[in-house]
């Protein structure tokens, strides 16, 4: 037995600690379902919720609009480059530096989150916490059609807008996620549990999660 062993170890135990703590990670398709679901499995299991770093209206206004409302948005947009607001000349080193440090922020705040168990949204968590114990990383998909209609009931908004968010959300989340982590949260290989919303409740959905979550606690 170590030293450390033998006299306690309590880093090793807050540690322990806060990966006993269950975790849910949530990527949707555009009008999916994800915070509706999310916060019925965060109620549930008694978790905090956290929603998407970027809302979708404010994915909607564009990089220009970025630069006077959303600083760290700006910032992804500049890292991202091309049709995504990067500018002409740009420094390739600071370009590189943008990026590590928003994975660096990003990952640290994720972790914060996972630390005290909860429900998160988006940001990469899947990638994030891909080796922590006591994690469920979820895909929720569903049709087209199904998801524009969803968003436009939830929003408050014309299915025509639902329908133009939905073809540039899904492109720039997904676009993000490329630039920043390397990885398409699209696909559903690093997924434990993938739902189809069109054809699945959404009450539904949030239970089969918690169903799947419940015995890991045991």
């Amino acid at each position: 037995m170590s030293d450390r062993a033998a006299v306690g170890d309590p880093a090793g135990q807050a540690a322990r600690t806060a990966s006993d703590k269950p975790v849910v990670t949530i990527f949707e398709l555009y009008g999916a379902g994800a915070t509706a679901v999310g916060q019925k499995v965060a109620e549930a299991l008694g978790l905090p919720f956290h929603r998407q770093a970027f809302s979708s209206a404010e994915l909607e206004a564009g990089a220009d609009a970025a630069l006077q409302r959303n600083a760290v948005l700006a910032t992804v947009y500049s890292a991202m480059g091309g049709a995504y607001g990067g500018f002409e000349g740009r420094d390739v080193v600071a370009t590189q530096q943008q990026k590590y440090d928003l994975v660096m922020e990003n990952n640290r705040v994720v972790r914060t989150y996972a630390d005290e168990g909860g429900v998160i949204v988006g940001r990469n968590a899947a990638v994030i916490l891909a080796d922590r114990p006591n994690t469920l990383n979820v895909l929720l998909t569903g049709s087209v059609e199904d998801r524009v209609r969803r968003a436009a009931e939830e929003a408050g908004i014309p299915v025509e807008r639902a329908a133009r968010r939905q073809k540039r959300e899904d492109d720039v989340r997904a676009e993000m996620s490329k630039a920043l982590y390397g990885w398409d949260p699209r696909l559903p290989d690093r997924y434990d549990l993938v739902i189809n919303t069109s054809r699945i409740p959404l009450d539904a959905a949030a239970e089969a999660i918690v169903n799947a979550v419940r015995p890991r606690r045991t």
